[in-house]
């Protein structure tokens, strides 16, 4: 497998930062972005492969500092994965505000389609891509009381379908990963009873964990050559379509 440059936004911990890890154990240069310098610097020391670049994913300007930080680092970026994250409020539609409606969709679908936007450039004059968007179950099912991460989990779904078919004559793949519920810090908040709720749903009766997605997306900027315009469930049978 040739080894690329990569971006992996939101990788100070949890899912991005497996991901993150991952792509550098495969070989990859990886550039790490999140707002959380301290944990940036101590997730880097791991591998000399992985660079922090601290920033906010929805601003324009660490887009355009990162790009820059990525070049100067190991040149061209061919792979991309847009995973920085917020839950979102839990609350019913009534108690949703306008600002709750606009950080969650600019965090989760304004974010990745800049991202994107500035990137896809440069992959069309290597003539190579790939792109990975990290959505959610939530994308293809809907969750109550999270109207706003649902709606913005389908728009990176749809998006991601969208981008596939506009660049891949140009030898850019674009894919989606859908996770269920995953193990980590978010899930060890919850009571007993939520989890049990969720377990409940899943015909594998567990979570699953952040090395599952980071080997799917491994697979997805690697191995999958013929793979395109695709969601990738990872939700343990609960969603079969």
């Amino acid at each position: 497998m040739t080894t690329r440059g990569a971006i992996v936004t939101g990788a100070a911990r949890g899912i991005g930062r497996a991901i993150a890890e991952r792509l550098a154990e495969d070989g990859h240069e990886v550039l790490l972005v999140d707002l959380d310098d301290d944990e940036l610097e101590r997730v880097c020391a791991i591998s000399p492969s992985l660079h922090p670049f601290a920033g906010d994913v929805c601003d324009s300007n660490a887009i355009a500092g990162a790009l820059q930080a990525a070049h100067e680092v190991f040149g061209a970026v061919g792979i991309l994965v847009n995973n920085a994250g917020v839950p979102g409020r839990n609350a019913p539609i009534e108690e949703q505000t306008d600002d709750d409606w606009a950080r969650t969709l600019d965090v989760l679908l304004t974010a990745p389609f800049r991202w994107s936007r500035a990137i896809v450039p440069e992959m069309r004059r290597e003539g190579w891509g790939r792109i990975v968007n990290i959505a959610s179950v939530a994308g293809k099912e809907g969750n109550p009381n999270l109207l706003p991460y649902s709606v913005a989990k389908a728009g990176v779904i749809c998006m991601g379908k969208a981008l596939a078919r506009e660049v891949a004559d140009a030898g850019i793949l674009v894919n989606s990963v859908a996770p269920g519920v995953v193990e980590t810090d978010l899930l060890k908040s919850l009571t007993e009873q939520q989890v049990e709720y969720m377990l409940s749903r899943i015909p594998l009766r567990r979570p699953g964990t952040v090395d599952e997605v980071a080997a799917a997306v491994a697979f997805l900027v690697g191995e999958a050559t013929f793979t395109t315009a695709q969601t990738i469930d990872l939700s343990g049978g609960r969603c079969s379509y």
